[in-house]
């Protein structure tokens, strides 16, 4: 079975390390996903362990297509009835880019139809009630080239369910889980986020520091399809649980100017059961001195569309500057979407890497010597 698992642009070589420690082969990584082979335990391992993974899905078929014709004779042939049943729902969503089917309704519509077809001949009805779990069809189109896939995960596997509010313009969950893979971030490290928001980057550093399996808590699609045992979902998260880590040194401290920040930061700490090992206090960057020998300092600083906030931005970076001195033991990693940052912040990164925050390129810019 050959499944694929899309991805934040940036984090693919961190998701397919991530794959590769659960057990995935064959894998392939390209621009904001990666493929591999597994089995149905993988399917659900990945669903529950993955970081920085948006979803996990079984791909149906790849081909070529110019044309809607050849786009509904390829669909027709994809074996759907392996996992879609007579009372199923299968709605169907999907993009295309750079491709002569570039209509996504008429996609989606012929897409439908075709799979219609087919499961009308396997199951020799003329009509599907579609009242059962869903089956959601994806489909990818780049170039002409056609990927049909179904959905295993359900909302995606951003959604931890441990922040159900947050601050304005919160970092994402599998990004911030990204960073921490960057940055390396050890079960007995010390982690800082001096602008902590609702906490995101603190609590992904210290799900990572204990081994917590980010989608131990909640539920996935696939959870309901027959194909599945529900016993085998049951067994990976039994697995997963019993590779939490107990004895740890690791600390996570956020600080903020923003006291509903700082309780955000605090409450989802709690939901997501790493708050024993996690504090958060308001402060403001200009007092910025951690109480550490030695820890990673983790950061998502504000940045303003409107010009206003570009300069308070702006203001804030030289103060960060002058707040992250050098100092042996230390080292950060800041991600930010201006071109200007590093001279802002008064000194060139050491490394930078290519990041997106949703729909907006960043950079991580990195200082470790």
């Amino acid at each position: 079975m050959i499944l694929q698992a899309p991805c934040l642009f940036g984090l693919e070589s961190a998701l397919a390390s991530e794959i590769r420690r659960i057990g995935g082969k064959d894998i392939v990584t390209s621009d904001g996903k990666v493929s591999f082979s597994g089995d149905m335990p993988l399917l659900a391992r990945a669903n529950i362990r993955l970081r920085t993974a948006e979803r996990v899905c079984v791909v149906l078929g790849t081909f070529e297509a110019t044309s809607f014709t050849e786009l509904f004779d390829h669909v027709e042939k994809l074996a759907f009835e392996d996992f879609i049943g007579k009372n199923d729902a299968f709605p169907v969503t999907g993009w295309s880019l750079k491709s002569g089917l570039y209509s996504i309704p008429d996609c989606q519509s012929i897409i439908k139809k075709a799979a219609v077809k087919r499961l009308q001949k396997v199951y020799g009805q003329s009509w599907f009630e579609e009242t059962g779990p869903p089956r959601q069809i994806r489909f990818s189109i780049l170039k002409d080239v056609v990927t049909v896939m179904l959905d295993t995960s359900g909302a995606g596997l951003h959604k931890r369910g441990y922040r159900q509010t947050s601050t304005v313009a919160p970092i994402k969950e599998t990004l911030a889980a990204g960073i921490a893979d960057i940055a390396r971030v050890g079960p007995d490290d010390t982690v800082i986020d001096p602008m902590c928001g609702s906490g995101t980057l603190l609590i992904e550093s210290a799900l990572r520091a204990y081994n917590i399996a980010p989608g131990v808590r909640r539920r996935f699609d696939a959870e309901k399809w027959e194909q599945i045992p529900k016993a085998m979902w049951q067994d990976e998260r039994e697995s997963a649980v019993c590779e939490i880590r107990k004895d740890i040194g690791f600390f996570a401290k956020g600080y903020d100017t923003d006291e509903l920040a700082v309780r955000l930061t605090v409450e989802n700490a709690g939901k997501a059961g790493v708050s024993k090992r996690l504090a958060a206090e308001i402060r403001d960057i200009a007092n910025f001195k951690p109480d550490a020998q030695s820890a990673g300092i983790l950061c998502n600083p504000p940045y303003g569309e409107r010009l206003l906030e570009i300069k308070a931005a702006e203001a804030l970076y030289k103060k960060m500057g002058e707040a992250f001195e050098k100092r042996a033991g230390f080292r950060y990693y800041i991600i930010s979407p201006h071109e200007d940052f590093e001279a802002l912040f008064g000194r060139p990164a050491d490394k930078r890497r290519k990041l997106y925050n949703g729909m907006i390129k960043c950079q991580l810019f990195m200082y470790f010597k």
